[in-house]
């Protein structure tokens, strides 16, 4: 082992979802000051719903039903989906410096540490294989799904491993169909997922038996020796006051939507190779100006802060304008995206001025209709 580089092992154990985020957070910013060697941690989670960081509380969750069943909502500080995590489900994560695998590239970093985790899931029984662009699958149903975030130059990689799933209960958290399912939408759903269990013929698995696994797993296949440890103290010192700012409901509903006063509000989803952008949209059809887009969506981009930037290009911008803003944004930013073009923002929002055509045709329609 004495050519392979030594991580640390960490296993921070069964926690909030409040906590437990604070603690991604932490832990991401103190590999980038060089107080954090390069970690693997598992972790595990209290019932509760996960926003990616570029999404809308109100477009992916049903929030009553969360509250009925005691299920938290929070945000994730790294993109992609939304995700429900409950004591069923392990998460693992990986904490490192871009150049630790010798590339930068996402999309290279994603597909290889995926396939790290397949094999570590194959040492379970479990055929296990990547699926671009960030999940890992069974037989063509989702068993574990993954993403990312950068702090300068060091990384957090994480995803999920369904172990078993009370499939009920997470549908009913998530805005992934209508609020009320029935039986067979629930069926047809849960035909996309499966689990460890179900894959082991519903043979109980030892916790310990599956991180033991998946350990060695990302051991091999990354070229890594893990080394049991804990939290340290520049960690256990940040935590306070991290999660504090985590568990402000300003942090949980980040992208709620700036305040339309008196324009009109057109939205639309743009589905592409690089997840969902939606795209709401505040304008003067009078006057042809765009008050203000707000962004969000399953995409990953690094920095974080590129939507900001890209809405606030957008601000008070004559609709004529728009395409020209946005090329020269991205011609002017150093930005990197997983599988995401900035064709597909500006898709998003012509999108949804399409819809101020498509009014007015009905309106027109109704008043010949009436008269």
């Amino acid at each position: 082992m004495a050519d392979r580089p030594t991580w640390r092992l960490l296993d921070t154990g069964l926690r909030g979802a409040a906590e437990n985020m604070a603690l991604d957070q932490v832990l991401l910013e103190s590999h980038q000051e060089g107080h954090s060697p390069n970690t693997l941690r598992f972790l595990r989670f209290e019932p509760c719903v996960l926003v990616g960081y570029h999404q809308k509380v109100a477009h992916e969750v049903w929030e009553d039903f969360c509250a009925e069943h005691g299920i938290a909502v929070q945000r994730r500080i790294t993109g992609g989906g939304t995700i429900y995590f409950d004591p069923l489900h392990l998460g693992w994560e990986l904490y490192f410096d871009r150049a630790s695998f010798g590339t930068g590239d996402m999309a290279e970093l994603s597909a290889r540490i995926c396939r790290a985790a397949a094999a570590g899931l194959q040492r379970l029984g479990v055929d296990a294989h990547f699926r671009p662009r960030n999940d890992i699958e069974v037989n063509g149903r989702k068993i574990s799904g993954t993403g990312g975030a950068f702090d300068g130059s060091s990384v957090v990689f994480q995803g999920t491993v369904l172990i078993d799933a009370e499939l009920e209960k997470m549908l009913g958290a998530l805005r992934v169909a209508p609020e009320k399912l029935s039986k067979r939408q629930i069926k047809d759903i849960g035909e996309r997922l499966t689990t460890v269990k179900e894959v082991l013929g519903g043979r109980e698995i030892a916790w310990d038996e599956v991180k033991r696994n998946l350990a060695d797993g990302f051991a091999e296949e990354l070229g890594i020796h893990l080394e049991p440890g804990e939290l340290n103290t520049v960690e256990e010192g940040k935590l306070p006051e991290t999660l504090a700012e985590i568990e402000d409901e300003e942090w949980v509903h980040l992208h709620a939507p700036a305040s339309a006063e008196d324009a009109t509000v057109v939205e639309a989803t743009h589905r592409c190779e690089g997840g969902l952008v939606r795209a709401a949209v505040a304008v003067e059809p009078d006057r042809g100006m765009i008050k203000h887009v707000t962004f969000s969506g399953d995409f990953f981009v690094n920095p974080k802060r590129m939507v900001f930037d890209l809405e606030a290009a957008l601000r008070n911008l004559p609709m004529a304008r728009l395409e020209e803003a946005v090329q020269d944004f991205f011609r002017r930013s150093e930005v990197e995206m997983l599988l995401l073009r900035p064709e597909d923002f500006l898709t998003a929002v012509n999108d949804a001025l399409v819809q101020l055509g498509e009014g007015d045709s009905r309106d027109s329609a109704d008043e010949e209709a009436s008269g």
